[in-house]
């Protein structure tokens, strides 16, 4: 009984910690950049927002001190840069074609989306 308890416990936490915190945000025309936070396990927000064809700026304030939310990486980009603690960390990206770029840490754990229209 109690090590079914445990399971259970441990599977709503584990559910908990990875669900979406929040939606997309909102894309606004002409603005090319976006903040997001780096904290508690996620990206927030976890699916910005930006216009196609133009460069978009990103800026990311890591918050969390753990060493999976060191780096960001972009699938399909080629881009990647490390995150320091505390501090505003920009990274530009080329003009991209409408679609959506995962981008996450180097484990994988915390993930996001940039939606580009």
């Amino acid at each position: 009984m109690l090590v079914n308890l445990i399971g259970l416990l441990a599977i709503a936490f584990v559910v908990f910690w990875f669900w979406p915190r929040k939606g997309a945000s909102k894309a606004t025309p002409g603005n090319s950049e976006a903040t997001i936070v780096v904290d508690g396990g996620v990206y927030e927000p976890e699916r910005p927002v930006r216009p196609a064809g133009q460069p978009i700026t990103l800026t990311f304030l890591r918050k969390d001190a753990s060493a999976c939310a060191q780096w960001v990486l972009f699938d399909g980009v080629d881009a990647s840069t490390e995150l320091p603690i505390g501090k505003p960390h920009t990274l530009t990206l080329p003009p991209l074609a409408p679609g959506e770029y995962v981008f996450h840490c180097q484990m994988n754990m915390y993930r996001g989306t940039l939606v580009v229209k």
